[in-house]
């Protein structure tokens, strides 16, 4: 019996949400995949840590841009409705300032409006309507040649601009976020807010460009939380991806990848046998290749220029506690007085001492009713990522302990208990788990005007190997990570489609073509 064709095999390094995505959709069209992930379950960045009220979520909290999902599972011929349990969040967060004022914004724009103008009143609402048109048409206009497209359309990006001309303030070469926010809101306080949306993909609104005022729009479009936590986002994919036949091997890293004479890979693992493919789609982070963490062979796969510097890093607490002194919603920012000195000190790789805090209740919200006893809560403080070799600073967890709780004091919340050094995450800690990263969690710096142009596109600079994940075009987020990953599965079908399906008698190295890839496998820790 003649063996199944070697361009049909497809090795993915990697089970984050990109790589699941990539997964399920070249499964879906009959693919033979095997997904490697060095890591004991899927999810990348979607992690939780135990507690006394149930895994906590230690990574992305919230679900946006649903439709990325509904389409990924629609074109594989499922539901994912009918797989995972989501619930609406009507409320997006709720803005807590030192001044003790407060803010709820809402999926709907007029309730937004109407809270808005109760903050900052009637010039602060029409500042926020004339926002909110501006962003959703920022988003019109680049969804398609540019989050959608597998390389962005810059063509079509300008052409936009031509046709919109209330387009041309945030599409200026050179004005920055909060530059264009000066200009959009006489209230500092609406300034602080949507200035947080810059670090949503790891900048400073001082530094990244003003179009990043359309993720107030993606946000705006909808949010979800989901039951079970949002590590259950990533067993819903892979369990999809088996159902297509796609294997998955768990606690199992990639030493080295090797280019062989007639354009394969070799791929060296830690704890198996080397692997010969044809096709490899990498989903970590870009700068592990550029570095040459997995090789000489694989430096060339990407330019410096797309994936340094790097973004924002993170100090996230995940841990159980009973709260008191703040109504709190499901997601919260605690703004600091001075907004500009969290930055600056992130800048000189600092700590900061005076910072904005986002808190999860993961346990309030939508249908949720009251929470009796210990709630779960992710806390997270901006950081800068870590400089090659630097070691952690022993008093680390003290300092990150006194800064983040003292800071919610001085709004007036407090807990009951205070979480333990196991609760908390650094930008070290962020360095292991994600190798080449140095603790960034958003890849290459969202500064500068071409910076999303600098990223990584899905095709890499080598032949056959394919690149997803939230360091890889479009960029950071799970909708962003899971386009990427349906994005590269499509620029390998189409790659693969002409490939001479001639059965290959030997390569370098003495592998043989016989080499099959696993039949799926259970992960231990899913169970699925």
């Amino acid at each position: 019996m003649l063996k199944r064709p070697l361009e049909n095999r497809i090795l993915i390094i990697g089970a984050g949400i990109g790589g699941l995505a990539a997964a399920l959709r070249l499964a879906a069209a009959g693919r033979e995949v095997l997904v490697v992930e060095r890591a004991g379950r899927s999810g990348g960045k979607l992690r939780t840590v135990p507690s006394v009220a149930g895994p906590v979520d230690t990574g992305p909290t919230v679900l946006t841009l649903l439709p990325v999902f509904e389409s990924l599972f629609r074109e594989a011929g499922e539901s994912l409705q009918d797989h995972l349990d989501l619930e609406p969040d009507t409320v997006l967060a709720r803005h807590w300032w030192p001044d003790g004022s407060t803010l709820d914004l809402y999926t709907d724009a007029e309730a937004s409006a109407v809270a808005i103008r109760d903050l900052a009143g009637p010039v602060g609402e029409a500042e926020f309507r004339r926002f909110n048109r501006t962003a959703r048409r920022l988003f019109e206009a680049f969804e398609t040649p540019v989050m959608q497209a597998s390389r962005p359309a810059m063509l079509r990006i300008m052409m936009a601009s031509v046709a919109r001309p209330d387009l041309a303030g945030p599409l200026l070469p050179g004005r920055s976020l909060w530059s264009q926010l000066s200009k959009s809101f006489t209230d500092p306080r609406l300034r602080q807010l949507f200035g947080r949306y810059a670090t949503y993909v790891g900048g400073s609104p001082w530094q990244s460009p003003a179009i990043l005022s359309l993720i107030w729009h993606a946000e705006a479009s909808g949010v979800w939380s989901i039951k079970g936590g949002m590590s259950a986002l990533a067993d819903t994919i892979e369990a999809a991806a088996r159902r297509k036949g796609a294997g998955f091997q768990f606690d199992t890293a990639v030493e080295r990848i090797d280019r062989q004479q007639d354009g394969s890979f070799r791929v060296h693992l830690d704890n198996g046998p080397d692997l010969q493919v044809e096709t490899v789609l990498f989903n970590g982070d870009p700068a592990a290749l550029g570095t040459g963490l997995l090789g000489p062979d694989m430096q060339a796969a990407v330019t410096r220029k797309g994936t340094q510097p790097r973004s924002l890093s993170a100090w996230v607490w995940a841990f159980a506690a009973r709260p008191a002194g703040c109504d709190l919603s499901h997601h919260n920012v605690f703004f600091n007085t001075h907004y500009r000195r969290e930055f600056q000190a992130i800048s000189q790789g600092n700590m900061p001492e005076d910072m904005a805090l986002y808190v999860c209740a993961q346990d309030r919200g939508g249908t949720n009713p009251s929470p009796n006893g210990p709630e779960r809560f992710e806390i997270i403080m901006n950081g800068a990522p870590v400089e090659a070799g630097r070691t952690p600073d022993a008093g680390e967890y003290d300092t990150c302990l006194i800064r983040t709780f003292a800071a919610l004091s001085q709004h007036g919340l407090a807990f009951d208990t205070l979480p333990e050094r196991t609760a908390l995450s650094t930008p070290h800690d962020f360095a292991e788990r994600f190798p080449g990263s140095d603790g960034s969690l958003y890849g290459l710096s969202p500064h500068g005007t071409q910076a999303s142009f600098n990223r990584p596109t899905v095709r890499s600079k080598i032949p056959g190997l394919y690149l997803a994940g939230g360091g890889v075009h479009p960029g950071a987020g799970l909708p962003m990570a899971a386009t990427s990953g349906k994005l590269a599965a499509e620029a390998i079908l189409k790659d693969r489609a002409s490939t001479s399906t001639s059965r290959r008698t030997a390569t370098r190295g003495g592998m043989s073509t016989d080499y099959r890839i696993a039949e799926p496998t259970v992960s231990r820790s899913s169970g699925s």
